[in-house]
């Protein structure tokens, strides 16, 4: 296997060395022996016939010989000893070293081939590692800890759910005992959601109780003994674990209770490798939906599965305020231009913006059009079935209708689920929950804009093995889809594929230090050790790549129960920034 590749491992000299020795060693050891054999029989007839002037000289090279005779012996064994992982390893190097080739390319006689574009021929290289360390310190107990700590969420509900991702890590570095967090019941979203209506609270407890201790509410006997109510704060975006520690520790070992308010972002990209792996535990293990959520989502799974095998889930954000918000300007002339300053009134703070500079900044969400484009243009057939996730489209139908003439084969969550929906059409963070679900199972996640949902599936698609995630590199694209009447289709479709590169979800894009950390989890993705890959091409796929981790070892019901649903699956077959407005149209 890697023998027969190894012209691309070529491309260093350590490689061309390991191809040359396991070649050397299957076809030439024969050659090498008789070779002995044929010296140590000179040798001998030399030594009989030569005089005894030159015995002394005989000696030497008798010495030489065996000297020869046994680096030879020893470089056999190494190789003896290396041979069996020679194949393979050249193999893992040789794909690594020639992947960033291998994109868009068709197959023609210069032997390049097409990318996949339903998965990442890379994807089975890597694992989501979020294990504790072995030095992590145990938890600390409700009555040792430094207090409680209340936390009020903001927006909505994937921006609320890295709101309560940090609120564990924070906790955690406090060594504050968690009350459940408080979901936002006052944003733009108006749902009156509890996190009980939402998340599996129990399972939410009992799986982070070796990190955080965590409590349904302040217990009765310590908010009567409290001289004041609990002192709120709300701390600046994105900051380090010392101000948690210099500013808030000492309120909270003075006043007992603390809330921190509209809490989304609040914390550091950037911590500890044991802090970040905390933070993959509960955004990817911790946090399961209520029952009632799980099997709806996962009956229009199954819906979507019965009349294709593979679908795409394309997340729309195209809502009317949304695109108020981002300031820019969708050909929709005076009528658009007034509805949407009649919207931007609602925040005095919006700053004035020009959308024609917005659009060249990228920070414009596509239309479903444009998406409908980039995904021909990347190779997806017109067959291809699609869910898409969204909220209220604005222009409703006739703004969908060009995706739906370019992919026929169009669903909704509306469309697979009708009387079963009913009871989740008040509330849309349970919408958004049924959304998230669908979407994270789908084999291709594609989203127009890069706000809250794209980034945290992306991050979860990557942890849980780099299914194909396709963001769209807005910036370049939006001066494409300007000029595409003046080029033909051929011409537009190689101008999307290279206008992709590195925005489809591979392992080489997710780079250390590289924007948010719920986005790009870094920390919490290990390559798989070479043996682990050859039990995977052997068709050992359910158990490569495993390591003693929380998810596999101590939670092995839960993983039972994932793999018994996926088999059943298979047989039934914006972007945050620094403002606070900015969590009004998060989703």
């Amino acid at each position: 296997m890697g023998v027969a590749k190894a012209w691309r491992f070529s491309l260093t000299p350590a490689a061309a060395k390991l191809a040359l020795l396991h070649n050397g060693y299957n076809n030439g050891e024969k050659k090498q022996v008789l070779s002995l054999k044929s010296s140590a029989t000179a040798t001998t007839i030399t030594k009989t016939t030569s005089s005894l002037s030159q015995r002394k000289q005989t000696v030497s090279w008798s010495w030489s010989w065996s000297l020869v005779c046994g680096l030879m012996l020893f470089g056999l064994g190494l190789i003896s000893l290396f041979t069996g992982h020679v194949a393979s390893d050249l193999e893992w190097y040789s794909q690594r070293l020639v992947k960033n080739t291998l994109y868009y390319s068709q197959l023609n006689g210069n032997g390049r081939e097409a990318i996949d574009v339903w998965k990442s021929k890379y994807s089975k290289f890597y694992y989501g590692c979020s294990q504790r360390g072995p030095r992590y310190a145990p938890v600390v107990k409700e009555r040792a800890s430094n207090g409680y700590l209340l936390i009020a969420t903001s927006g909505g509900l994937n921006q609320q759910r890295t709101g309560i991702t940090d609120a564990v890590v924070v906790a955690r570095i406090l060594n504050a005992t968690l009350v459940v967090p408080e979901l936002d019941h006052h944003s733009y979203w108006k749902d009156d959601s509890d996190f009980i209506h939402i998340f599996d609270v129990d399972w939410f407890m009992s799986y982070l109780a070796k990190d955080v201790t965590i409590v349904r509410r302040v217990p009765e006997k310590v908010m009567r003994n409290m001289d004041k109510p609990p002192y709120t704060m709300r701390v600046p975006r994105k900051s380090e674990p010392e101000y948690y520690i210099e500013q808030v520790l000492p309120i909270l070992l003075r006043r007992r209770v603390v809330q921190l308010t509209k809490f989304d972002y609040r914390l550091s990209s950037n911590l500890d490798d044991e802090l970040q792996k905390l933070r993959c535990r509960v955004n990817y293990h911790a946090l399961k939906f209520t029952k009632s959520i799980h099997e709806l989502g996962q009956k229009l799974v199954m819906r979507m599965r019965r009349m294709e095998k593979r679908f795409i889930a394309v997340h729309l954000r195209f809502e009317p305020d949304m695109l108020a918000f981002s300031g820019c300007y969708y050909g929709g002339g005076d009528k658009e231009r007034y509805e949407f300053a009649e919207i931007r009134k609602r925040w005095a703070t919006l700053p004035d913006l020009n959308a024609e500079e917005e659009r060249k900044r990228g920070k414009c969400p596509l239309t479903p059009h444009e998406v409908g484009l980039m995904l021909r243009a990347l190779g997806f057939a017109n067959e291809t079935y699609l869910y898409v996730a969204s909220g209220e489209i604005y222009g409703g139908d006739e703004t969908l209708r060009p995706l739906r003439e370019l992919f026929p084969n169009f669903y909704t969550k509306e469309m697979l689920a009708n009387e079963e929906l009913k009871p989740f059409l008040p509330f849309s963070s349970r919408l958004a929950a049924i959304d998230y679900i669908v979407s994270d199972e789908s084999d291709v996640f594609v989203t127009n804009n890069n706000g809250n949902m794209a980034k945290i599936l992306a991050g979860r698609r990557r942890y849980m093995g780099h299914k194909r995630t396709i963001r769209p590199n807005a910036k370049r694209l939006s001066a494409l889809f300007m000029a595409r009447d003046q080029m033909d289709w051929d011409t537009f479709a190689k101008k999307v594929k290279s206008c992709q590169k590195g925005f489809m979800g591979d392992p080489d894009e997710m780079k250390p230090g590289r924007g948010e950390f719920h986005e790009f989890p870094e920390t919490c993705v290990c390559e798989k050790p070479f043996k682990d890959i050859a039990k995977s091409n052997d068709g050992n796929l359910l158990t490569a790549g495993k390591t003693k981790s929380t998810y596999s070892v101590e939670n092995a019901g839960e993983k039972a129960r994932h793999m018994s649903m996926k088999r059943k699956i298979g047989k039934d077959r914006i972007s945050v920034g620094d403002k606070e407005d900015d969590e009004i149209f998060a989703d």
